[in-house]
């Protein structure tokens, strides 16, 4: 008898242990895990252009991408919870400034050169203006600490994120951090950005014969492309359709300069003036031009070309015509512009991937 009740004690024993046991299982089940796998990201690098070069210590991830879309929509990164990088960077203007010259921060300081288009940004080697920064990782740790943009210094930024366990817990299965640096922002942001490519203009869609031209717009390409408009040069197709070569030029704005470009960076007088080249893609919808927003509208932007532009000491050597100009015709004009609006990519700034996801 006494046997049986100790039997009988001890089998009731092992029950509660494994069903303990079993308990802490469960609970390990919905444990988060310490480490996360993150999922590599395929981008599709479209027909023609080049292989985007991606940095080894930032590989893109569906997490990262998805964490670097949030933070690019959301007003957590400026100082007063008002801006985000979409309050100057528009999808609808090809991520420009929504038509205005210069951006203005918030504090209601305004910038001095006009908001870059964010188009096929993965492809570039060097970004702004003057092309101060040379990674998109660069680039993306400027506007947050700027004090005539988001003006919120980097250290008050990672205390915002750190305190915030939605983004304590993107960031752990972003990249395996338990704490959210600046440089984890950025490798974010730029995850995102190289994923917005622009590649399904009219311009595109000829070149993959599934669409004609118009006689107009034909007529407009081989101006283009030629010395009779001598646009190719820097905003060549070679090398990947990017319209741009990503490298600095002194197109004769100014015969004298308030703005050094490139020259402020590089503190060399050769580069007094030069500007890095855009892209031209979805050009119709980025107006105003420039680096500082001087020309309204395209036709403005022909008339310069065609009027050959200021001389001045540092003026490229492509622009052949300066004081002389181009000396287009009226129709050959309008052929221009018209080649230039099958450059707009309808899909780009429609594509719900790179909209605002809260």
């Amino acid at each position: 008898m006494r046997n049986s009740i100790v039997t009988s004690s001890l089998s009731v024993l092992l029950l509660l242990l494994v069903s303990l046991v079993g308990c802490d299982k469960d609970k390990d089940k919905d444990k988060e895990p310490d480490i996360f796998n993150p999922t590599p990201y395929n981008i599709e690098i479209p027909p023609g252009f080049p292989q985007m070069l991606i940095p080894a210590d930032n590989p893109t991830t569906v997490e990262g991408v998805a964490l670097g879309r949030r933070l690019f929509h959301d007003n957590v990164l400026s100082r007063d919870f008002t801006q985000s990088c979409a309050s100057c960077h528009n999808q609808a203007f090809s991520f420009t400034d929504n038509g205005r010259k210069l951006s203005t921060g918030i504090d209601g300081i305004e910038g001095t050169r006009n908001s870059m288009a964010l188009v096929n940004l993965g492809f570039n080697r060097q970004f702004f203006w003057d092309g101060r920064a040379k990674s998109l990782e660069i680039q993306a740790l400027e506007p947050v600490p700027n004090p005539i943009e988001m003006h919120l210094p980097w250290i008050e930024a990672e205390q915002r994120l750190n305190a915030n366990a939605n983004y304590k817990t993107l960031f752990k299965k972003a990249f395996n951090t338990d704490y959210i640096d600046s440089m984890h922002v950025a490798k974010a942001l730029a995850q995102f950005m190289r994923t917005m490519i622009s590649a399904n203009s009219k311009f595109d869609k000829r070149m993959r014969f599934e669409v004609n031209f118009t006689p107009s717009e034909a007529n407009g390409f081989v101006i283009f492309n030629t010395e009779r408009g001598d646009c190719f040069h820097c905003h060549s197709l070679d090398g990947g359709r990017l319209l741009t070569d990503n490298m600095p030029h002194n197109n004769g704005l100014d015969a004298t300069f308030t703005d050094l470009g490139v020259g402020a960076i590089t503190g060399n007088p050769n580069d007094y003036g030069k500007f890095i080249t855009p892209t031209l893609r979805n050009i119709e919808l980025t107006a105003p031009y420039m680096h500082d927003g001087r020309f309204q509208t395209l036709e403005e932007v022909i008339d310069h070309y065609n009027n050959g532009g200021q001389p001045s000491p540092t003026i490229d050597p492509l622009m052949k015509f300066v004081g002389e100009g181009l000396n287009l015709t009226l129709q050959e004009k309008a052929d221009l512009l018209a080649f230039l609006k099958t450059l707009t990519d309808t899909s780009f700034v429609n594509n719900s991937k790179f909209k605002s996801p809260m």
